[in-house]
């Protein structure tokens, strides 16, 4: 029996378990809100297991399985452990088959292998609450456990302004706070569509001359008049594959779902009241279908809402679409976490570009370099990066973003693409220099994720940057924060001021 590819996620892999009293096992409901109803049939390496045998537990709640009674609920993100009395299994591999009934699902059915391994010496571990894992004593039993374990009794660490229970969502196993340096840099002037006039920009950074590097190039592109910032294109990604028995199979599957995409878009969006799927693309090699889905996302950075939303498209497309050999909600063609050449192309998050023409006086007066010496290192950066094969031709777009995502509490993990950056430069025919960096991937957020912590929230409050409709006008106050570092160090390496520069202000010795 074929599993369908959905079906197949509800068992909890590496969950069955053996004693005296019999063996274990789980499924999770990884699809959507569901009672179940009756257990029709289980089997063991194709031995039929008797139901009475069998019992089936919610939360404190068993129930047998040859009678279910009015149901057990089964909601999203909800677990069953099914309990069989009887002998142990042996260690080793196990095929289980298990049918049964639930709404609105109907009969369901899949086939599944675990193994039984061997129990293996117990290891302390870190002390948990599941009911408040951040309460004040279980916070203080942890640091206790870290003492014990290793004999350091951390001051500074333990320092935290606010309440741990703010941190719900955000870390596990919290045990105290990373005291970052913040620095201001600025004001700065940005001319965009969102954002309007000067601002402060909080930079979180250990590297000394960091923040006095951006504050020169702040102050360069203040004195010709402020940066313009553009958002030019919004959109998040989750990118599942499907397999078939051949290639005209993922043929004609891409041909369907674009055949279907207003149903695909209202099964996606039933999950999230800001998503909105704008475009599902296809990309074919071998047997194997693609799919990116672009959403956008609102002030949120929204990879969950995405991930989400998608699961839910792609659990409607699996009902429809017969011939699935096997399915994944993700193939790595989102490219989370990492710079792609796809998403330099397609745009992940925000595309934003920022751009202003220099006055060469001002270049004199501020950077101690005239605009042919930046254009002759530009087109001597291009060239490197070519060879080297960077994400980007600029210079160090990732100390600005990771800098001011640790002070937004955006996911630093998302410095690796959203420092991906293409720089275009030139010398007017006035003899100004005209320069811009657009950033394809910039994944920002005022709302969701670490921007609700309170240090955060004061960093994103300096900024202007909360509240609805926020995260244009701060996508586009990082463009112009990036362009200013951009401008700052090509001028230090233009004009051989960069060594002696960190060797005045960035030495800490």
């Amino acid at each position: 029996m074929a599993t369908p590819p959905l079906l197949g996620r509800l068992y909890t892999m590496g969950s069955l378990d053996t004693d005296d009293a019999g063996f274990r096992f789980a499924v999770k409901n990884r699809l959507f809100a569901a009672t179940l109803t009756a257990v029709d049939r289980l089997a063991v390496d194709g031995v039929e297991v008797d139901l009475a045998d069998v019992t089936v537990r919610a939360d404190d709640r068993s129930v047998p399985a040859r009678d279910l009674g009015d149901g057990i609920d089964f909601s999203l993100r909800s677990e069953l452990t099914v309990t069989v009395a009887g002998p142990r299994l042996a260690e080793g591999p196990h095929e289980l088959a298990v049918s049964f009934r639930a709404e609105p699902f109907g009969d369901l059915a899949f086939e599944f292998r675990d193994v039984v391994v061997a129990a293996t010496p117990a290891h302390p571990a870190l002390p948990r609450d599941p009911d408040d894992d951040q309460s004040g004593p279980i916070v203080e039993a942890r640091r206790e456990f870290l003492a014990a374990r290793t004999g350091a009794r951390p001051v500074h660490i333990y320092a935290g302004s606010f309440d741990p229970h703010e941190t719900r969502g955000n870390v596990e196993n919290f045990v105290g706070v990373a005291q970052v340096p913040i620095g201001l840099a600025g004001p700065l002037l940005v001319d965009g569509e969102h954002a309007q006039g000067e601002f402060l920009i909080p930079l979180a950074t250990t590297e000394g001359t960091l923040v006095a590097s951006y504050n020169r190039g702040m102050k360069a592109i203040n004195l010709a008049g402020g940066v313009r910032c553009t958002v030019v294109d919004d959109r998040m990604q989750r990118a599942p594959v499907f397999e078939f028995d051949d290639a005209r199979g993922a043929r004609e599957f891409c041909h369907w779902v674009q055949g279907h995409e207003a149903e695909i878009a209202a099964a996606a969006e039933a999950t999230t009241s800001i998503g909105t799927l704008v475009e599902i693309e296809s990309y074919l090699a071998s047997r194997l279908a693609f799919l990116r889905f672009d959403f956008t996302t609102g002030d949120a950075a929204g990879q969950n809402m995405v991930g989400q939303a998608t699961f839910a498209a792609c659990s409607w497309i699996l009902e429809r679409v017969p011939g699935v050999r096997r399915f994944w909600l993700e193939a790595n063609f989102a490219t989370d976490k990492k710079a792609s050449q796809v998403n330099m192309m397609r745009t992940r998050g925000k595309r934003v570009t920022a751009e202003i023409t220099l006055p060469r006086a001002v270049l004199a007066r501020v950077l101690r370099v005239s605009p042919e010496q930046l254009h002759e290192h530009a087109d001597v950066a291009n060239i490197g990066s070519f060879l080297s094969g960077a994400n980007n031709n600029g210079l160090h777009a990732a100390n600005a973003i990771a800098a001011l995502f640790i002070a937004t509490g955006q996911d630093a993990a998302n410095v690796a693409e959203s420092s991906a950056a293409v720089v275009h430069s030139e010398v007017t025919s006035a003899g100004d220099f005209y320069v811009s960096i657009t950033l394809p991937s910039l994944i920002v957020a005022t709302h969701g994720g670490g921007t609700g912590l309170p240090t955060q929230r004061e960093c994103l409050e300096i900024l202007g940057c909360t509240g609805r409709g926020s995260v244009a006008r701060f996508a586009e106050i990082a463009a112009g924060t990036v362009l200013a570092g951009e401008i700052s160090l090509a001028s230090a390496i233009s004009s051989l001021d960069w060594v002696s520069s960190h060797e005045r202000y960035g030495r800490n010795r």
